[in-house]
């Protein structure tokens, strides 16, 4: 990590969760950071790879991305991911969570396309890498990338026949990968990539229809719906959803299926998804959709055979679970003849505000504000309801905006993010006190990244990227708390501005 003379002022953190350390979780809990391949990687027609629904949705539809960018060049950890996981071990993590290109291995999306060997071998390095550095790889299989040459020839998630490509991908990975990846998550948030790209049009391939004008919250997730957003193209949001929900469930399952069968035994690992709405996570646990979608849906749902239901029922050996934000939420009723969508399905009004007040302290997103309760209660919610499952929390962050005016010592000081991830974890233990089966934590994100539809206006790291001069990563306040947090000292933020020739160095 390249270092940096860093002016700080800062005040004594009184927030709960500020005097814990590692030694206050279990022996065996996992620490940890994540990021995503599209997000972080970049060397998007380097090394054999294809190209994915994300490279041509951001080149072709710029204006769906708050700053026009894209992920092509991303923070280039294609190329840097050596000097990154020196970063990662300095910082004294357990485990990286990572996902896995399917254009990068797969450039044609099966396998009779042929494996590109040279995708292979960067994922090679990556985990030798980390497991030289005594770190734990978490590898994702599926993170909202789809090899664009699916979409064109069948529509992608819209078709069953990528259940079978989705499963040849996986088989491929647990085939060349599964000595030494343990930890396998199937697909992460399939909610938000169901959601995002065929109700709310804000993710590839940018479906959605026209409906009546559901408030607030709705309006910033589901402006295709709205009939707001002109760039949407073509699709229906009252049936498009369901199925692809209904093909990620199942090409879920198979995979889950295909590493019982053939890999867990010898290689030992474990394998499971992460997930944040009932709607994904009841199927894998009951074998079907929640009774309140079949009578809300109706005929839109689509149905599980009996062979189905009994693959994907206990598909999972643990659920992993993202955590950002709570919202507030009230019955909304559905007025006659309103075009059905999965908005108005849902006959919820979700609100980031109530009765003048907002529900928390606003981050650096629209939607993200910060409610440390919620992932207490969210995880005894899945325990009470869920059989007590296995859990990790895949991803848990806050963001700031992308201030390009702050020189760089101005914009590694970030107070929130670690008082955010204080009081967070004395929330998670909380939930442990009452019995959750809480086993890891991944903290969103490692580094500064390629955020979606945000691009590059906000940043989630605890470790910065200077986007203007060569990606130069410097760690912020919090990658120093987060060291010393997993090294078992406590951390107290000091009145005092540090001089100008002191170097905080990881």
């Amino acid at each position: 990590m390249a270092n940096n003379n860093v002016d700080q002022m800062m005040s004594k953190s009184t927030n709960i969760g500020s005097h814990l350390t590692r030694h206050h979780f279990p022996k065996g809990f996992v620490f940890g950071s994540a990021t995503s391949t599209y997000q972080v990687e970049g060397g998007y027609a380097h090394g054999g790879r294809s190209l994915s629904n994300w490279d041509v949705f951001s080149v072709q539809m710029p204006g769906k991305i708050r700053d026009g960018t894209n992920g092509c060049v991303a923070i280039n950890h294609y190329n840097q991911f050596k000097e990154d996981v020196s970063l990662m071990k300095k910082l004294g993590l357990d485990a990286y969570r990572f996902s896995i290109s399917w254009s990068r291995i797969l450039p044609g999306g099966r396998l009779n396309g042929g494996i590109n060997r040279e995708g292979v071998q960067f994922y090679n390095d990556l985990i030798d890498e980390l497991l030289s550095q005594g770190i734990e790889p978490f590898a994702t299989i599926f993170h909202f990338d789809v090899p664009q040459c699916l979409e064109n020839e069948y529509g992608g998630f819209l078709s069953p026949r990528i259940i079978q490509d989705f499963a040849e991908f996986a088989e491929v990975c647990f085939f060349e990968f599964g000595d030494r990846v343990k930890y396998w998550i199937t697909q992460n948030e399939p909610w938000s990539f169901t959601r995002n790209g065929y109700v709310g049009g804000n993710f590839p391939p940018g479906h959605g229809s026209a409906s009546a004008q559901p408030q607030s919250i709705h309006a910033l997730l589901h402006r295709c719906v709205l009939g707001v957003d002109p760039t949407c193209v073509c699709g229906d949001a009252g049936t498009e959803p369901y199925i692809v929900a209904h093909n990620l469930i199942l090409a879920h399952a198979v995979a889950v299926d295909i590493y019982r069968k053939n890999y867990q035994g010898v290689q030992g690992g474990k394998i499971g998804v992460t997930n944040m709405s009932t709607w994904f996570v009841a199927p894998i646990v009951t074998g079907d959709y929640p009774r309140v979608m079949r009578e809300r849906v109706g005929l839109r749902l689509p149905i599980f055979t009996p062979e189905q239901k009994k693959l994907i029922t206990g598909s999972y050996d643990f659920i992993g679970m993202n955590y950002y934000t709570t919202y507030w939420a009230t019955n909304k009723p559905t007025p006659p003849g309103t075009p059905p969508t999965y908005v108005t399905d849902q006959e919820v009004e979700f609100r980031m505000e109530r009765g003048g007040k907002p529900i928390g302290e606003q981050a650096g997103s629209e939607w993200l504000y910060i409610v440390p309760h919620g992932i207490r209660d969210l995880l005894l919610h899945i325990k009470n309801k869920y059989n007590d499952p296995v859990i990790y929390i895949t991803e848990n962050g806050v963001d700031e905006k992308n201030d390009p005016t702050l020189p760089v010592s101005r914009a590694r000081i970030d107070k929130t993010r670690i008082r955010y991830h204080q009081e967070h974890f004395a929330y998670m233990r909380q939930a442990m006190d009452k019995g959750v089966n809480l086993k890891g934590y991944f903290l969103w994100s490692l580094f500064d990244n390629y955020e979606w539809t945000e691009g590059y206006t906000v940043r989630f790291g605890m470790i910065y990227v200077d986007y203007v001069n060569g990606l130069t990563r410097y760690p912020k306040l919090s990658a120093i708390w987060y060291m010393n947090f997993l090294n078992k000292k406590s951390f107290q933020v000091r009145r005092e501005k540090l001089k100008r020739k002191k170097k905080i160095i990881l």
